[in-house]
């Protein structure tokens, strides 16, 4: 935790530094809530401020930026004026269609990613185009929080990743389990899970008859 990022504080107005010290926040200042990241990132460079920041779990939650009124107000509109200008819209514009662009090629890569690890026999390749085709929409959608999100695994590995998970909801009880409060039990529980998916799969990959109560069919069909 940096000088100037602390956490919520007991009461309003207040924040808790990384000792556990309480501090009032200083007078003439306000809280600027998440949500406009530009303003937010202008806030910050005009001069000081306090970031508040809640940690719940491993994921860090943004609560704001406490920062001068005076300042807030005057980024603020300033930003207001330049919003309104057509330049702007146009910039705006322009970003949103590279930013579709960008997600549409990535869907691309991240299905063929998909129907490469799936690697079906001819004769179970229908079956496997839609199934890539369920866990690429399911995956990929920006926002979703989801392995085919991540760039800190190649996209091969996330297209495993995301085929097992999307199998372990789909095509198992995982969802109604009681897994026990035990450490490491849910991440064992989904270890014999992946096993289960993964030689679900290598049937389809070596052109074996599936039967009809495949739970694979079964949940592409519902789909």
């Amino acid at each position: 935790m940096s000088d100037n990022t602390f956490l919520p504080g007991p009461s309003e107005n207040t924040v808790k530094a990384a000792n556990g010290q309480v501090l009032t926040v200083p007078n003439g200042w306000l809280l600027l809530p998440p949500g406009d990241a530009a303003l937010t990132r202008r806030v910050k460079a005009a001069g000081d401020h306090w970031v508040v920041q809640e940690k719940k779990g491993r994921k860090v939650f943004s609560k704001g930026v406490y920062a001068p009124a005076e300042t807030i107000d005057r980024i603020r509109a300033e930003l207001e004026t330049e919003r309104s200008t057509e330049s702007y819209a146009k910039r705006k514009a322009a970003d949103a269609k590279r930013r579709e662009n960008v997600q549409a090629e990535y869907v691309e890569d991240f299905l063929g990613a998909v129907v490469a690890f799936l690697d079906f026999h001819p004769d179970h390749a229908e079956l496997g185009q839609q199934l890539a085709r369920a866990v690429t929409d399911h995956a990929t959608p920006v926002g979703s929080g989801t392995v085919a999100r991540t760039k800190r695994i190649p996209v091969e590995q996330r297209a495993e990743a995301a085929v097992i998970a999307w199998m372990r909801h789909q095509t198992t009880g995982y969802d109604d389990m009681v897994i026990p409060r035990v450490k490491g039990k849910r991440r064992e529980v989904r270890r014999m899970l992946a096993r289960r998916s993964h030689d679900l799969l290598e049937g389809y990959r070596q052109g074996r008859s599936i039967a009809a109560d495949c739970p694979l069919q079964k949940a592409l069909t519902e789909k």
